[in-house]
């Protein structure tokens, strides 16, 4: 057992907290920038327009993230205290509504410029999911989304006297290795525009629902709203796959 002791706080200047969470996020859309730098041409964009996609993804990213966390997760409070929907710096920004709003915000801006919408996605996949990775891990030292409680050794104890799984861990281990593997298959593959990105929505799917049994939270007929929500992602996933990709999954076994 481990008894969580981090600070989420880097550094503060007089009033000004510089958390953990707050550069994390920052250098993941750093990461996606520097993907959109480096094959700008390949996608059809010049260096201005391959910042202004990325000022679309990050409107995309935090509105969708807090609209699905006060629509979905706590309605009830946000209702009954609407000024704090603007209160970014309490936390409540859901994953499913983050990658909603992203989808969207590439698929309008892509669609303005002209430009494949696919070709971006794929592209976008890979630092998406070493951002999300590295997410979990700054919810890990903000001591939040905590497991079920559990008798493994490696469990910690989040100042609440029981013993948990560190769930968020698990789940950023989760996308560190489907980044690796998408990498690997976008690498030895070629394959057609949309596939990669669909191969990620659907193991975020899958992922977040199997791990989500191990993560504290309520339940609704049976099922936690993420889980609802992951399951959603991978039958759509699915049928997409099965029904636009079959010679390309054939090649992921040859």
């Amino acid at each position: 057992m481990w008894a969580y002791n981090l600070n989420p706080v880097l550094f503060s200047i007089w009033s000004l907290e510089i958390r953990w969470y707050g550069i994390i996020y920052a250098f993941g859309f750093l990461l996606a920038l520097f993907f959109l730098l480096k094959n700008r041409r390949e996608i059809g964009l010049n260096k201005d327009e391959s910042y202004d996609l990325l000022f679309y993804l990050m409107l995309g990213d935090i509105i969708g993230a807090r609209l699905f966390h006060v629509l979905f997760w706590e309605p009830s409070f946000y209702f009954s205290n609407p000024l704090q929907i603007l209160y970014l710096w309490n936390g409540g920004l859901a994953f499913h509504g983050g990658l909603v709003g992203v989808i969207l915000a590439a698929w309008v801006y892509c669609r303005k410029k002209k430009i494949s919408f696919l070709k971006v996605a794929d592209l976008l996949s890979i630092p998406a999911l070493i951002g999300l990775g590295l997410g979990r891990i700054a919810n890990f030292i903000n001591g939040e989304l905590v497991g079920t409680v559990t008798t493994v050794s490696w469990c910690v104890d989040f100042r609440d006297g029981l013993c948990r799984h560190p769930y968020v861990l698990y789940s950023a281990v989760k996308r560190f290795a489907l980044a690796g593997v998408l990498y690997g298959l976008q690498k030895y593959r070629i394959f057609k525009e949309g596939f990669i990105f669909w191969l990620m929505i659907f193991g975020l799917g899958i992922g977040r629902f199997v791990l989500d049994f191990m993560r504290e939270d309520v339940l609704y007929l049976g099922l936690s709203v993420g889980q609802w929500m992951s399951l959603l992602m991978l039958v759509l996933a699915l049928a997409v796959l099965f029904h636009g990709y079959k010679d390309d999954l054939r090649k992921i076994f040859k």
